[in-house]
């Protein structure tokens, strides 16, 4: 399995959350297994308090997020370590019955899950993820997303490091809304123009 998937479940469990539009889709067992995916043995130990548990870890994923995008590298930096400690992973090779063109194993890094619990392996991979992607991309790859009412997190794998919208929706959305404010200002600015003409016009006739 692939560190950027681990990654990712950093950023799912974080969105499971919209604070601006006072919704919260993390709310029952089914919820919390549903972030697993349907792979993960560890999804099926999940019970009532790891709702709670959960939440509270991506309260804290939030703000290496928000850290990150506001340009504090460092309070990122020491909150995800932080949760490493926490939650530490357990990183093994495996071969997955992954097969290269000569029949041998195509080697990778995969991390374990030996949890206490559903949340101590949630946490564990998604933490683990994460620093893989800040340490392989950069701390300023993590954004919040700038559209308006949405504070979706996402991670910047871009080449350009040009992202600023969690998703083309997001990204449509602003450009549109964009859009619609420079024909306002536009039309305003023509219309005081008109007004000013119309003025100066009325003093010469006087």
């Amino acid at each position: 399995m692939e560190l950027t998937y681990y990654a990712d479940l950093a950023v799912r469990l974080v969105n499971t959350e919209e604070p601006l539009r006072g919704t919260d889709s993390l709310t029952s067992v089914e919820a919390v297994r549903a972030l697993f995916g349907p792979t993960q043995q560890v999804a099926r130990r999940a019970g009532d308090a790891d709702v709670t548990r959960l939440r509270g870890v991506r309260a804290r994923l939030r703000a290496v997020f928000t850290a990150a995008a506001d340009g504090d590298e460092v309070t990122a930096v020491d909150l995800l370590n932080a949760l490493l400690l926490e939650y530490p992973a357990s990183p093994q090779i495996s071969g997955h019955d992954m097969l290269d063109e000569q029949g041998r194993p195509r080697w990778h890094l995969h991390l374990a899950e030996h949890p206490s619990s559903a949340t101590a392996g949630y946490a564990a991979i998604a933490c683990m993820g994460l620093a893989f992607q800040v340490t392989d991309l950069g701390v300023d790859r993590l954004g919040i997303c700038e559209a308006d009412r949405c504070r979706n997190a996402y991670i910047d794998t871009s080449t350009n490091r040009s992202r600023r919208y969690c998703s083309d929706r997001c990204a449509t959305r602003a450009n549109v809304a964009a859009y619609r404010a420079r024909k306002r200002r536009e039309r305003a600015a023509s219309g005081s123009t008109a007004v000013g003409s119309q003025a100066s016009t009325d003093s010469g006739e006087r």
